[in-house]
Formats: structure tokens, sequence, C-alpha cells
């Protein structure tokens, strides 16, 4: 005789900002959701070591996933951000030349933008530039109103309260280590507590961050094609000593898939410079990665800052945090697209792996979301 599993409708495998604004999306809708989550606290993965940064939509190749999430995503969560009362700021920020050689690069970037819909940059040259900001050094500059900064954490609190409001469950310390198909949908294997359960259901979002692409190696019948394989890089960020003067985000011309360098602000005006970029080697798991900061790095951080703020002082940069972006490529290989893969690419009804989701992950989270229910084939 089969020994009863307990079933419901939906589970969310991640408690990121992505998948909190899935499952939040899910009990809406009126599914039976379980979000389970491995660590002892929501958002406490990718989306807590993030520059909090809403963008706007400049960098990404138009057409991609990744274009239209962002543009669409910042509307909707600067709408969510006021609707909610989450504290955010849409400071705006300047991406800046530092030589004239960089201008043809700030000009590509600009029709770039304009073709993912971006339709309120402004072309500033140098000194215009530093009327809005008298310590920047650049030989022209553009500024994105539409860009802003947001209480991440506020956020995923909100996601959180929405969902449970809407009937949704939470499971923290709940990792799952299989998933297999059954005759009502998925059978998931979880180690919650200590202890080995499973559990039943329709629909499964696997929003697992850098546990995701190890998970897609542990689903059965998943397509070779359609597995994927995790890498890690590294960014760290250095917060400034004292108040720096600026009142919007500086970002230097982007380096392929890097946004470089660049400096952003908390809401409460507190500078912090970073990511870089430090692709790591011989990591077995998410497990294994050393979120600490070298201070030695701070060396390439001056020299990269002081080419569009050269007032930066000696000694003002101190170790602040690190995160480590859930690449699905390595650095050999261009930047893919965001992967939201649901039956229609594996071929495997009421699954949605969402892979690879990096910034602007945060931005796009809830245009995301939208995108898991129109996989599944469910109303907006």
């Amino acid at each position: 005789m089969e020994t009863a599993v307990e079933s419901v409708d939906a589970v969310v495998i991640g408690a990121g900002v992505v998948g909190l604004a899935v499952a939040r999306l899910l009990a809406q809708r009126g599914l039976e959701t379980l979000l389970l989550e491995r660590a002892e606290r929501i958002g406490s993965g990718v989306s807590s070591r993030s520059s909090e940064v809403i963008h706007a939509g400049l960098y990404y190749p138009p057409g991609s996933l990744k274009a239209r999430a962002c543009v669409q995503g910042r509307e909707l969560l600067y709408d969510y951000c006021e609707r909610r009362h989450v504290a955010f700021q849409r400071c705006g920020k300047l991406v800046v030349a530092t030589e004239p050689a960089q201008v043809a690069g700030l000009q590509v970037l600009a029709a770039k933008a304009h073709s993912n819909g971006v339709d309120d940059l402004r072309w500033l040259d140098g000194a215009q530039a530093r009327e809005l900001e008298p310590e920047l050094r650049c030989t022209a500059a553009l500024l994105s109103p539409s860009t802003g900064i947001v209480d991440s954490h506020g956020l995923m609190l909100a996601l959180l309260g929405d969902f449970e409001a809407a009937g949704g469950a939470l499971a923290l310390c709940s990792t799952v280590t299989a998933l297999q198909r059954h005759a009502e949908g998925w059978q998931l294997q979880v180690e919650a507590d200590g202890a080995e359960m499973a559990l039943r259901a329709g629909i499964v979002i696997n929003a697992a961050g850098l546990w995701a692409p190890g998970l897609t190696q542990r689903t059965d019948g998943l397509p070779p094609a359609r597995l994927a394989s995790a890498f890690y890089s590294k960014g760290s960020y250095f917060s400034l000593a004292g108040r720096a003067p600026f009142s919007r985000l500086i970002y230097p011309l982007p380096q392929d898939a890097w946004l470089g360098v660049h400096l952003s602000l908390d809401l409460g005006g507190q500078a912090r410079f970073g990511p870089d970029a430090e692709w790591l080697e011989g990591i077995a798991g998410p497990e294994q990665l050393d979120y600490r900061v070298d201070p030695s790095r701070a060396d390439a951080f001056y020299a990269d800052v002081r080419r569009y703020w050269p007032g930066l002082p000696d000694g003002a940069l101190q170790p602040a945090y690190s995160g480590v972006r859930p690449k699905i490529h390595g650095s050999d290989q261009p930047a893919p697209d965001f992967r939201v893969d649901g039956p229609a690419q594996h071929g495997l009804p009421g699954l949605v792996n969402l892979l690879g989701i990096e910034s602007p992950g945060l931005t796009s989270s809830l245009s995301l979301a939208q995108q898991v229910l129109m996989h599944l084939a469910l109303p907006l």
C-alpha cells in the first residue's frame, strides 16, 4: 500500500526576490502554493548581495528577454513600491566616457537603449555632466533618469506578505534534492530539519538561484539540451568612508557583460563601489563559496574609480561585502540571455526552470514572474 504523500498545487523552490515574485502570483491566482527555501531566512543568497539598483534597460541585446524583462520590470517595480510603500528613490545615473576614444561606445550604448524602449536618455557633454556632478571627470555622459535604487529586503518582505495573505505557505530550511515525474505531476524529494520527505505538486518552479543549475541535473526526464551547468563569478564591493559628493549613480562604459566598477548609493546616501569580476575555479557547488572580501582588491578599485572621480582620497575604501553571480556560462563564452525554460522548451508539463538569473534580475523580478505564468498558460 502506497504511503500518503502531501500534495499541493504548486511548489516554488527558492525564496529570493524572483522566487517570491513567482510564488506571490501563483498564490494570488488561487493555487495552493508552497515556497521552499534551503536557508534560514528569505533572500539570503543572490538577492541579498546586489547593488540594489533598479536598472533602466540600457545594456541588453535588443529583443532579448533581459531587455524586455528589465524595461517592463522597472515600471512594474516602481509602481509596486509606491503601492506597497517599499522605500526606493528614482535618483538617476550617469554612464560616462572618461576619454574621447570611449565616446563612440557611449553612442552605441545609447542606440541600444533606444532599441530597447528606453526613451528618456539625455546626452551630456563633459561640462553639462559636471554641472550635475561637479566632482565627476568625463568627456561625455548619458543621463538615465529612470535608474533608481530600492530597499531590496523591504521589497522581499512585501512580496512575502502578499504571498502569505493569498494563502501561500513558506517552509525554511527545506532543500529539494530531486524532482521525479509522477502521474499527478511532480514528486519532490525534500530534506527538512534533518528528515527526508516526499511532496507532490502539479506545478514546480525552480527559482533556486545558484542552486538552480544543479537541480536541473537531478530532474527526472529533463532532456540533455535543457540541463544547465553552474559557473561562478564573484563580485566584491567596497564602501566609502565618509559621504560621497554625488547624488546620482556613476557607471563607466560597460565592458562586455560586466558593467564595470560603478558608484552606487544606498537610500541613506552612503556610497559603495563595485562589483568587480573574479571568475572562481574549482568550486563543486554553492556551499563552497567564500564571500569574504580580499582587502588587496581595493588597489584595482582606486585605479578604476579615479578614472571618473579623481578626487577619491587615499585610504577611503573599506571592504564591504561580495556576491556571486549565478552564471550558466564560462569566462570564455558570451553571456547568454535569461533562461526561462517551460514545457514548450523541455516538453515536461508543469515545470519551469529559471536559469542564469543575474543582473538585472532584481529589476526584472515582477516581469519574470509574469513570464512564468505565461509558460504555464495561466492568466496574468
